[in-house]
């Protein structure tokens, strides 16, 4: 087959610059070399370098919390007025976001006319915790800063692919929340979960030497806390986007019926491990446990592809030009006459050329492969389903 136009510009921009000139990153909140504040602005997908718009605007601040039952953040006193220091957004002022001081470290910003009240003080994306753990824990400190770092890649990732993100305060029908949990002796444990559109996190999955332990134990080749977080979102846009929708027969097709008993499916992969010859048909051994988590794992991975490659093309690295050649994926994954299958095709296998390429550098560097993966035709398949779902957006 022959190449394959390049991927247009990313999706979810991951490299900025500075007004300086010197490169900054998604998570910065402040330029090393020339002291600039920076801000990323959820809207335009940038990271902006920031000058104050006015000397000062006092607000009325939230109170911190650290009882961890409620989400807790510390908004200073007197509030500044922000603009992008190019003044390239047309006069739009910001409030940086009141996590900004707290143990989230949070970068984001908060547009003026959604900075008023109280709530709103907050971004769009800590707005999405409900709940936090006890903050005069020093090392839940550190695991909520790390979660909540997680949480901006995975959430500016939504918003590029223009789905719905909004928390269930604004909107209680369709939006989603996260609580923030650590297992408490005596108690039952926390499970990480999603139910109703409440996404429940073990903490200590943001404890490294925990979480590699799990990973050793349950044989994962991978697991981190973003692939967790991506994980759990997939339970949630399957009920937003595919279970009461034209999606549904489509999805049983591929996946299979998922009115099967979830727990006995779940009690039986823990006690037997993955089904027989998972690898031609599941992107990973959990996934054969039950269509619903064969879509939560195909959803992540597909999630993984999307910003790995938009963070590489982001820094003009590009799959199909790299001097490493597969047999490329083609009609046989994607229907002919769906105008997405072009599209998808260039993403899976620019995506196959990058991470070979990337697997041989973390063996020179004597690591862990960058991606311990291997896609069959029909993993790709399902892939192909969550693309389309993705391209329609919501109902």
């Amino acid at each position: 087959m022959p190449p394959m136009q390049s991927r247009s510009k990313p999706i979810t921009p991951r490299a900025f610059s500075c007004r300086c000139g010197r490169p900054v990153f998604f998570g910065n909140i402040q330029c090393l070399g020339c002291g600039t504040p920076l801000g990323y602005d959820p809207a335009s997908r940038e990271l902006l370098a920031l000058e104050l718009a006015q000397d000062e605007l006092a607000q009325p601040a939230a109170q911190e919390s650290s009882s961890g039952n409620v989400s807790a953040c510390v908004v200073p006193t007197v509030r500044l007025l922000w603009r992008g220091a190019n003044d390239n957004h047309n006069g739009a002022r910001f409030w940086r976001c009141g996590n900004l001081n707290s143990a989230a470290a949070c970068n984001w910003l908060v547009a003026e006319q959604d900075g008023g009240q109280a709530l709103a003080s907050l971004c769009c994306c800590c707005r999405l915790t409900r709940t936090i753990p006890d903050l005069a824990v020093s090392e839940h400190r550190l695991w909520w800063n790390r979660i909540e770092e997680a949480k901006r890649r995975l959430v500016s990732s939504l918003m590029g692919l223009n789905l719905p993100v909004r928390p269930k305060a604004e909107d209680p029908e369709h939006g989603w929340v996260f609580d923030l949990l650590r297992s408490v002796p005596g108690e039952p444990p926390v499970i990480t979960g999603h139910a109703d559109g409440v996404i429940t996190l073990d903490i200590q999955e943001a404890d490294n030497a925990w979480r590699e332990q799990r990973r050793n134990d349950l044989a994962e080749p991978y697991r981190t806390l973003l692939g967790h977080l991506r994980h759990e979102s997939g339970h949630y846009y399957w009920e937003r986007l595919v279970n009461t929708g034209v999606w549904l027969l489509p999805f049983r097709e591929l996946f299979g019926d998922e009115q099967q008993d979830y727990t006995a499916a779940l009690q039986q992969h823990y006690a037997q491990g993955g089904a027989a010859q998972w690898q031609g048909l599941f992107v990973s051994a959990y996934a054969s446990s039950h269509p619903w988590e064969d879509w939560a794992e195909t959803w992540a991975h597909y999630l993984h592809m999307v910003d790995t490659l938009d963070t590489a093309s982001s820094f003009g690295l590009d799959g199909e030009r790299v001097e490493l050649s597969y047999e490329r994926f083609g009609s046989q994954v994607v229907d002919s006459g769906d105008a997405q299958g072009q599209a998808f095709l260039r993403l899976t296998n620019g995506w196959m050329e990058l991470t070979g390429v990337l697997n041989e550098l973390s063996r020179s560097m004597g690591v862990a492969d960058f991606y311990p993966f291997v896609l069959s035709a029909q993993v790709v398949k399902k892939l192909y389903l969550v693309h389309r779902v993705i391209a329609q957006g919501a109902p």
